[in-house]
Formats: C-alpha cells, structure tokens, sequence
C-alpha cells in the first residue's frame, strides 16, 4: 500500500528556508504525479504544489508561487519541497500525496513553524 513519509520541518524565522522531503513507497512511484498540502492551525487542507510523473510539469498555488520548489528524484522515490522567503503564514503541518491536486491526506506531515 502507498507509504509517504514526511520529513525536514521545523522551526524557522521569516525570510528563512527549509526543505521538506517525502519518502514514499509501496507503489510505483515514477508513474504517479505528486503533491504537497498543508493545514494551518485552525483552518482547512489547502493545496501548495504539484508534481507530474516525470517532474517537468510543475504547479503551485497563488500564496508560493516564486517562493517554493517542488521537485523529485525517480531513482530514490522521492519527492521534495523547497521553500524560501518564508513567511509566517506558511505554518503549518505539511503534507505529501499521490496526485498533483486534491487534497487528500495519507500520512503524518512534518511541522512547518516560522516565527521570530
């Protein structure tokens, strides 16, 4: 079955970078786009970036877009998040999936905090 494991959150001050990682397997991961979401303390999922099977195509919503990076390395399975120019919106508990869009959550997240 599809395992993702989140990893690389933590505490950061605004204007700072983290890079999050995701290991995933149980499926064959070079034929599935990919995704990150994230849910801020008290409010809904939201959508961040997606990316195709092949990791040319990319996708990112309007709030990181210019400030994060989504990227994959088919030989390792693994799928990462680049995030700069940090705000302190941007907390929250970040979250890998299969598929560019959706919302959908099947792991854990890795905690996103950026304060000063």
């Amino acid at each position: 079955q599809v395992q993702l494991v989140e990893s690389g959150g933590g505490l950061v001050q605004p204007g700072g970078s983290l890079r999050l990682s995701c290991a995933a397997s149980g499926f064959t991961f070079r034929t599935y786009s990919m995704r990150w979401v994230r849910q801020a303390p008290g409010k809904g999922l939201e959508w961040v970036s997606g990316i195709a099977s092949g990791g040319v195509d990319t996708y990112y919503a309007e709030s990181v877009k210019g400030r994060f990076t989504i990227s994959r390395d088919n030989a390792k399975n693994m799928v990462y998040l680049q995030m700069n120019s940090l705000k302190p919106e941007d907390t929250a508990r970040y979250f890998c999936g299969t598929g560019v869009t959706g919302t959908k959550v099947e792991s854990k997240g890795t905690q996103v905090t950026v304060s000063s």
